[in-house]
């Protein structure tokens, strides 16, 4: 969305709907069915440039799911080290490529598993 249309909320809500009405990932899915029935209380903070985190802390007094939704980690391949993150971690990265990790029962396990399922990523 370019800079220009980011204070106007007819805009801020027309880009909601189209970004609403594609194909969406049942993440995103879940975020429309939130946002479409509050979208002019969504447009109207970010079109006086107010940070994400306030509008999510407005947004929970009416609906706390809304500021809920969880997305996947976003893995960078080249420069990931699997043994600095944490097995609940691990574990989300290894459930996002659809793998599941039987008789996984220390963290070297899941390590072990998501380097050789690197090639899964989506």
């Amino acid at each position: 969305m370019p800079a220009a249309d980011r204070k106007n909320k007819d805009k801020i809500e027309a880009a909601i709907d189209a970004f609403c009405d594609q194909r969406l990932s049942s993440r995103d899915d879940k975020m429309c069915y939130y946002f479409l029935p509050i979208k002019k209380t969504i447009s109207h903070p970010f079109s006086t440039g107010m940070p994400k985190l306030k509008v999510c802390q407005r947004l929970k007094a009416s609906n706390a799911e809304v500021c809920e939704i969880k997305y996947p980690i976003k893995v960078d391949k080249e420069n990931m080290d699997y043994n600095k993150l944490r097995v609940k971690q691990l574990k989300g990265i290894l459930a996002d490529r659809g793998v599941d990790c039987d008789g996984c029962l220390e963290k070297s396990d899941y390590v072990a598993r998501c380097k050789a399922t690197e090639h899964l990523e989506l």
